[in-house]
């Protein structure tokens, strides 16, 4: 277990903010539509989940705190 596994913005950060945009958008819309966006969005965030697969991070857990921080952003 790491001692350290605070948020920083770097890698992933652009992949999860326009994965919010993305899935606030398809929210707008019906159809298909809506749901391929989303599905795009969700896609995008395989990125920042690789990396902290890769830094041995638990990647939901990190994942869920990327999340709630952009969505404090705007």
């Amino acid at each position: 277990s790491f001692q350290n596994d605070s948020v920083v913005a770097g890698g992933g950060a652009i992949e999860m903010e326009l994965s919010k945009y993305l899935r606030d958008y398809s929210r707008t819309i019906p159809g298909k539509q809506q749901l391929l966006i989303g599905a795009y969005a969700k896609a995008l965030e395989i990125i920042p989940r690789q990396l902290c697969d890769n830094a041995g991070f638990d990647a939901t857990n990190i994942l869920n705190k990327l999340r709630a921080k952009h969505a404090q952003v705007g």
